[in-house]
Order: C-alpha cells, then sequence, then structure tokens
C-alpha cells in the first residue's frame, strides 16, 4: 500500500515539489500501479520461456550484413552548408 509518507519520499529523491492535491492524486495512482505489478507477478509462468519479442516472424536482431550505401558526394549534396567533407553547423555551445 501507497501512503503519503511514501510519495513524498519518492518527490523528494526526485526533487519534486508536490501540492497536497498531486500528492494525492499520486498515491491512488501509485498504489494502483504497484497493485497491477502484483497482479502481473501473481500469474503462472511456469514453463514459458523468457522473449523479448512478441511476434516471432520480426527479428530485430538480425545479422549484419554489408550493403551498398550512398556516396558521400551524393548525401552532402543534400546539405544545405557543407565544409571540408561534412555537414557545417552552427555552434551552440560556448567556450
Amino acid at each position: 500500500m501507497i501512503d503519503r509518507k511514501t510519495v513524498l519520499y519518492v518527490a523528494q529523491l526526485a526533487r519534486l515539489r508536490l501540492s497536497d492535491e498531486e500528492i494525492d492524486s499520486f498515491t491512488g495512482q501509485l498504489d494502483s500501479i504497484i497493485g497491477y505489478i502484483d497482479q502481473l507477478n501473481s500469474a503462472d509462468t511456469e514453463g514459458v520461456e523468457p522473449t523479448c519479442m512478441v511476434a516471432p516472424s520480426h527479428d530485430s536482431l538480425r545479422d549484419d550484413s554489408v550493403v551498398q550505401s550512398l556516396p558521400p558526394e551524393t548525401v552532402l549534396s543534400n546539405g544545405p552548408n557543407v565544409k571540408k567533407g561534412h555537414f557545417a553547423v552552427p555552434k551552440v555551445i560556448n567556450s
């Protein structure tokens, strides 16, 4: 059971200032989330093999293979500002 004290503790760790209204709202929301996790933990997963993919037909971990890429001149021709064979962008960090 999540209570106000726990919400205040988590808010302190996250450096958040919460109003009383937000504390009440988050108390209910977090308690609901923890309840859902408890429900998931009670599911019987005996004999279920762990997986990272839901659909076996999609394999995001395919083998790397060398393929033809675009020549640098073609890629750089799309840039508005090119210098010394690279895209030139405005400086964003002050030194």
